[in-house]
Formats: structure tokens, sequence, C-alpha cells
């Protein structure tokens, strides 16, 4: 089971706001996904991002692979470094 920390859309029709999960692969973007690490608004003037930094080291450690948006927003708003 590959495991991924993607990004989940929600909010309205030209207003999106996204969950940071963890997700297998291959399931779709607005599916069932195992665990909620944080919230992403790119909208608000600086863009809001919350992250629980002590899960997402967790799931990296386990070897979750984050997407390039997530990847980006991890580095920028943690303090952990990915490889």
């Amino acid at each position: 089971m590959a495991v991924k920390i993607r990004l989940m859309r929600i909010g309205k029709t030209k207003q999106p706001s996204y969950r940071v999960v963890v997700k297998e692969a291959r399931t779709p973007r607005s599916g069932k996904y195992i665990e909620q690490l944080g919230f992403y608004n790119p909208l608000s003037e600086p863009a809001d991002v919350r992250l629980d930094e002590e899960r997402v080291r967790y799931w990296l450690g386990v070897g979750a692979q984050p997407t390039e948006r997530v990847r980006t927003l991890i580095s920028k708003n943690t303090s952990i470094e990915i490889k």
C-alpha cells in the first residue's frame, strides 16, 4: 500500500480551502483518508497553513511520500527538512 500526504479540497465553488491528509495513493481526491494532518487556505493574505508537525514527522518516518505542493508547504511552514 503506497501512502501519500496530499491535499483534499473542501470549501465552496470559487472559494477553495484544503485539508492536508494522509491517503492511499489510489484513492480519489475527495475520498476516504487515513488521518488529517492540517489545513491550507490559499485565499487568505498571507495564506493560512496549519500543520501538526509531530504527525507529519511520523508519517514521513514511516515512508509516506508528500506531493510536490505539500512538500513546499511543509518546508516553508515547519522545521522539517525533506530529502
